[in-house]
């Protein structure tokens, strides 16, 4: 590790010049080199739930951990920072050094597009989870960063929205998981592209205080790619790196600002002593540089990543269902399209190609293999655009590999590259000089007759060809400038064309390249199935004739993705008229919900049981089956309040007026706006049930603590269920009788996990921290803690709590 001196000493070995260039990325993933003082590149990648490296390519797999709401289902930080660790090795099996990890905005409305990749709805519950990662990264030497900084909360207009903050609200809500990040010792925080109260994030004063100069953040600002759109501001601001590179808009003109006196020297000196300080943390200056080996290996990475997908399974109903006993089962019906191919990711700029991908038909067909029947139906097509090509459905037509082949071609026609592919979304094609057009060419493999719905996802010119037949051919301009459309998740054009078993007609799709609309090529086929009552009936038919039945809905990745928010909460007609058709023909029917966030569930009182599965990662199909057949407990619990009905939700707007959106509901985020509305949802923050039950039995803690002591109370509980099990236990806030501040009705205020088996007590202690009882002092500009009368209520969620301790907070003298 280079000391202070050190560090010094090689800033004065720089040119101004040479210093600039070192604060712009090099490419998109690698920051420059400076040979003269040791210094090798640094290489970011993307990281949320898997470390994808520098390409979007299928060759180069990762382990995909379950989505960050998932993860924060878990409520166990030891568990988180073990993920932490795992994503390390991925890091290091990968020679990235930087994971761009985790997204520390809130869920404060249920229709935010990229609400898999935030942990919760509540400040305290996101801190604590981030640092858990933060923490399981680090420690194994690989950089961690916090993003976005600060109120990037969803998705429209995201580049340019100016999120309206007041900033009490600011500092105890938003800005509170990003202050835990630094104490856990951050090494990078993302500056995000949105505006907040009128500044554009990457030129924001918050950037420098209080991250900086208040929270001792001694880390790189580094900006979301492309989100510095000026030289001086930004310059001026505390952001330290330019992503990505090598065109920006800092290089030569940030020099001549600085030559100009508009920006100062010191400013861009101490940019670059944080950029070495960082490159020395993690091993790339004074070199040598040898990569360093993973430290899990893969066995070791798919148990703990199936080991993560029960402990964040969130049980929300059970009429005495679950667990289904493998012994009493011959036959089980598991029905629904997603049942077979189960989301395990959500969309956008965080996705990863997955080693593998365990669906829950194939977790349950494995786990009772030799045991008992099981029986797929597929049920009504889902809606969206059909999935990607892939070996199931097409063979290369040239090698007959299953997959496609992958062509480019320059302006004549001629081929400049030419490769087998296992599937047909194809986001980064290679570019060799003069690429003109890429091609995706497949042989179809109908294995029944009827119609098929064939896609086209790009933009620019594009076309699809069955057997020289046009099927469709336009020009697609581009609709929007965000890069996760563009290069990850453009829309899809589709059409109709009838095929024939035991045919193998060649499908060919082109789309031409253009200046401003990526390369990312998308080429999808689905057969048409049965229509809906003929759908309805065979599902209801295979759920009749089975012991149990599994069915599984959830939504799309036109439904939840980076770059757009959701419209609504509904699965759509199709899958809650399954559920029911489902529920009516066999009592013992579960109900598992394959989605990142909140959706509606009217039918939630009409099934045996309900699982809420997430998108669980690549080990999805195996941790579920644990959970359905008893062989673990669900661990999870909500990180985030469930509306029964979109209108219910406090807060649904997710579009700015006149580019400003304001955060009206202030301190009242999450299951503390419900409260305020007095409003009930289907299911509160922190519910979760367990294969066992609890009684909680006492409450106690110090009668008058001080302000400014961290407080801790003792819950004692009883397991009064039939097998072992673990209980989070929750406790809350509330000042009710305070008249000069405003807060909250309750917040959370801390919590933790106990284990006991059947008939056992147990004694959980919960340590509530200072901040906690702590508001934001506006007119100081400091926290403080106001004395006075406090109640504490513990219980299993934001809306069970059958225990409370009155206390009254003193003064410390």
């Amino acid at each position: 590790m280079t000391d202070e001196d050190e560090l010094d000493r090689l800033l004065d070995k720089l040119t101004l010049r040479s210093r600039v260039r070192l604060l712009s990325g090099a490419t998109t993933w690698r920051t420059a080199a400076e040979p003269d003082l040791g210094l090798g590149e640094l290489v970011l990648s993307d990281g949320p739930a898997g470390v994808r490296g520098e390409s979007w390519d299928e060759r180069a797999t990762s382990v995909l951990l379950p989505s960050a709401s998932a993860l924060a289902a878990t409520w166990d930080e030891r568990l988180v920072e073990e993920l932490g660790g795992l994503l390390a090795s991925e890091a290091r099996r990968k020679g990235v050094h930087v994971v761009l990890a985790p997204d520390l905005n809130l869920h404060r409305t249920p229709l935010a597009g990229r609400h898999f990749e935030c942990f919760s709805e509540d400040p305290l519950l996101t801190g604590r989870m981030g640092a858990a990662l933060i923490r399981g990264v680090q420690a194994h030497g690989v950089a961690a960063t916090a993003k976005h900084f600060v109120a990037n909360d969803a998705e429209t207009d995201r580049l340019t929205v100016d999120a309206r903050i007041d900033e009490r609200t600011l500092r105890e809500v938003h800005l509170a998981p990003f202050e835990a990040a630094v104490r856990a010792g951050v090494r990078l925080v993302m500056a995000g592209y949105n505006r907040l109260n009128g500044t554009t994030m990457t030129a924001h004063p918050l950037l420098t205080a209080p991250l900086k100069d208040e929270w001792g953040f001694d880390g790189v600002v580094v900006s979301d790619w492309g989100a510095v759109r000026g030289t001086r501001d930004t310059a001026r601001a505390g952001l330290d790196l330019e992503m990505p590179g090598p065109a920006g808009e800092w290089g030569e003109a940030l020099v001549r600002a600085v030559e100009a006196g508009e920006v100062a020297e010191g400013a861009v000196a101490d940019k670059v002593r944080r950029l070495l300080r960082l490159a020395a943390w993690c091993g790339v200056l004074g070199g040598p540089h040898r990569p360093a080996r993973p430290h899990l290996r893969p066995r070791q990475a798919r148990a703990l990543t199936r080991r993560a997908v029960a402990a964040g399974a969130v049980l929300l109903a059970n009429r005495d269902v679950l667990p289904l006993d493998p012994a009493r089962l011959r036959t089980i019906a598991v029905i629904g399209a997603p049942a077979a191919r189960t989301r395990t990711q959500g969309g956008g700029s965080a996705g990863v190609f997955p080693q593998d991908e365990v669906s829950i038909l194939d977790g349950l067909r494995e786990a009772l293999r030799g045991r008992a029947r099981v029986v797929h139906v597929p049920g009504p097509a889902p809606d969206g655009p059909p999935p990607p090509l892939d070996g199931g459905v097409g063979s290369d037509p040239r090698s007959a590999l299953p997959g496609v082949l992958l062509r480019v071609l320059d302006a004549s026609g001629t081929e400049l590259y030419a490769g087998h592919r296992a599937g047909g979304r194809q986001l980064e094609p290679p570019m060799p000089a003069g690429a003109h057009t890429v091609e995706i060419s497949a042989r179809l493999r109908p294995r029944t007759s009827g119609a098929w719905r064939i896609g086209i996802a790009g933009f620019g010119l594009l076309s699809l060809h069955l057997d020289e037949h046009p099927l469709l051919q336009g020009e697609f301009a581009t609709t929007t400038d965000d890069p996760a459309v563009i290069h990850v998740s453009p829309p899809t054009r589709t059409v109709t064309a009838r095929l024939t078993a035991g045919t193998a007609p060649l499908l060919v799709a082109r789309r031409q390249l253009a200046s401003g609309t990526g390369r990312a090529t998308v080429v999808s086929a689905a057969p048409i199935g049965p229509d809906a009552p003929a759908a309805l009936a065979g599902a209801a038919r295979a759920a009749r004739e089975a012991d149990a039945a599994v069915v599984v809905v959830g939504t799309g990745e036109q439904h939840e993705s980076e770059g757009r928010d959701r419209t609504h909460l509904a699965l759509g007609a199709g899958q809650d008229a399954l559920v029911r058709a489902v529920a009516r023909a066999n009592p013992r029917t579960v109900a598992v919900v394959n989605s990142g966030g909140p959706v509606e569930l009217p039918w939630r009182d009409e099934v045996g049981a309900l699982l809420l599965a997430w998108f669980p990662g690549q080990e999805g199909g195996g941790g579920l089956a644990d959970v359905l057949l008893g062989r673990t407990e669900p661990g999870g619990r909500l990180p985030t309040t469930w509306p029964a009905r979109l209108a219910d939700a406090p807060v649904t707007r997710t579009r700015p007026d006149a580019g400003r959106l304001p955060y009206e509901e202030g301190l009242h985020t999450g299951h503390r706006g419900w409260l305020r509305a007095r409003r009930t949802p289907a299911y509160w923050f922190g519910h979760g049930l367990g294969y066992t039950t609890w009684a909680y039995e006492d409450l106690s803690g110090p009668a008058e603590p001080v302000a400014g002591d961290d407080v801790t109370v003792r819950v004692r509980l009883r397991n009064t269920g039939p097998r072992a099990g673990r209980e989070v236990v929750q406790v809350y806030l509330s000042r009710h009788a305070t008249t000069t501040v405003e807060y909250p009705r309750r917040w959370l205020a801390g919590w933790t996990a106990v284990w006991a088996r059947p008939g056992e007590p147990v004694v959980a202690q919960v340590r509530i921290p200072a901040r906690a009882l702590s508001h934001w002092d506006v007119r100081a500009g400091g926290w403080r803690t106001e004395p006075g009368p406090c109640r504490v209520l513990d219980g299993r969620s934001a809306g069970e709590l059958p225990l409370t301790l009155e206390v009254r907070v003193r003064a410390r003298t």
